[in-house]
């Protein structure tokens, strides 16, 4: 396995490349974690695909320098020198929770190019209205940024909302461990912040996955209460072509269990 840097005006993006399969899978990882949690996946695929996994910006050894929040400009440019470094026209995508955000918005604008979309627990079929206030208007930023240096009062309201029951004990223990540290509080603020443009149209996506015929698999687990398989029930309304598969696994599915899932609906659905 091979890594590279991919210079990007005054940033560099960090990637890991393997296979030689004649097709181009580009792959997008999750919040908090790098290219590196594809390592369990990459052995499986290599010899259907060529892939290439990204650090995005505030992860993993690529270099946000932009002095601003990475736009959706920025991943569509991203992804255009990807296929022009490895010398291809086209590309299927896996993405995998905070990554399926942004696999959303690439559809958006480059769905004509995109032969397969493969998306894993994704993050951005629900909207969040927590998310877009505190990530698109002052006030909320600044209170968001206030919270991450004086957490008492929002632990307390997580303790409080938890014994009203409006939090389930997984997302409550998900939400906590995000939260429990300085370090930790500042990553999602900064990871929040950084990415605060990237939110798909969700009725654009399907009318673009629909139009350009592109095969849709969606893979959740059964017990994942944070992006619950309800979320890709009510995405896969008929409108396109789509499969939902659930895996006998919480959140955490970067397995070569899933890479063996993915594979076998390739030959058998061709999905």
């Amino acid at each position: 396995m091979s890594s590279f840097y991919l210079p990007y005006r005054h940033s560099r993006f960090f990637g890991i490349r393997e296979g030689s399969g004649k097709e181009l899978l580009i792959c997008l990882h999750g919040f908090g974690e790098s290219s590196a949690y594809y390592a369990a996946i990459i052995p499986e695929l290599k010899e259907l695909y060529t892939v290439v996994a990204l650090d995005m910006p505030v992860h993993g050894d690529t270099e946000w320098k932009e002095g601003g929040p990475f736009r959706k400009e920025d991943l569509y440019t991203v992804v255009k020198m990807i296929l022009e470094r490895e010398g291809f026209q086209r590309f299927s995508l896996m993405a995998y929770s905070m990554g399926g955000r942004l696999a959303l918005c690439i559809v958006e604008a480059l769905a004509a190019l995109i032969d397969r979309l493969i998306l894993v627990a994704p993050d951005g079929l629900h909207n969040n209205p927590w998310h877009r206030f505190v990530t698109t208007t002052n006030i909320g930023n600044r209170l968001f940024r206030y919270v991450t240096y004086h957490p008492a009062p929002f632990l307390r309201l997580l303790i409080l909302w938890k014994k009203l029951g409006w939090l389930n004990q997984s997302v409550y223990k998900f939400v906590l461990n995000r939260m429990d540290t300085e370090e930790k509080r500042a990553l999602v603020y900064n990871v929040w912040t950084c990415m605060r443009e990237m939110r798909p149209d969700k009725e654009l996506c399907k009318s673009l996955l629909a139009k350009y015929h592109i095969p849709t698999l969606l893979i959740f687990g059964r017990y994942d209460r944070v992006i619950p398989p309800a979320m890709g029930e009510e995405f896969l309304d008929g409108t396109f072509a789509g499969k939902l598969l659930i895996m006998e696994k919480g959140h955490h599915l970067l397995t070569s269990e899933l890479a063996e899932i993915v594979k076998k609906e390739i030959a058998v659905n061709n999905i």
